[in-house]
């Protein structure tokens, strides 16, 4: 059950932490980056989640439009709400809940690229990408961490 959880966390980690990853503009300000920092436990982000600051996070990534920025917040919150409620069901499988938590972050990937440009889906598959190969290297522990 933990390595379920781990693996649904990890997914969304990943999801949300892609964006994140690299180094933060000196024009942030020390609170922006507060809520990276602010887990003490793996598993931890996903309850700080703000889709409207990864969706301007994207918006920067991306040379995205206000526009498209305002619509990838909705979508966003859904997939944030959707992975809410596939945690709290306990009446899942381990591998029941993997195949949902992948089919939610493949349904809003697509919905997001329907969103973009061909030069921004490019970008946008790139970054998929890299959050995939970070993913087949990092070693997964079924063991709750203190």
């Amino acid at each position: 059950m933990n390595r379920t959880k781990a693996t649904i966390v990890l997914g969304a980690l990943l999801s949300a932490s892609v964006m994140f990853a690299q180094a933060p503009d000196s024009s942030q300000a020390p609170a922006a980056n507060s809520a990276q920092a602010a887990p003490s436990q793996p598993g931890d982000q996903h309850r700080h989640f703000d889709p409207q600051r990864f969706a301007a996070h994207l918006g920067q990534r991306l040379s995205l439009s206000s526009d498209q920025v305002a619509q990838i917040t909705p979508i966003l919150a859904a997939r944030q709400q959707q992975m809410q409620t596939l945690r709290a069901d306990a009446s899942l499988s381990e591998q029941d809940r993997h195949t949902k938590a992948h089919a939610i972050m493949q349904d809003t990937n697509s919905k997001i690229e329907a969103l973009l440009t061909d030069p921004q889906k490019q970008q946008f598959e790139q970054i998929l990408a890299q959050r995939r190969a970070r993913h087949n290297h990092q070693p997964q522990s079924s063991q709750p961490q203190a």
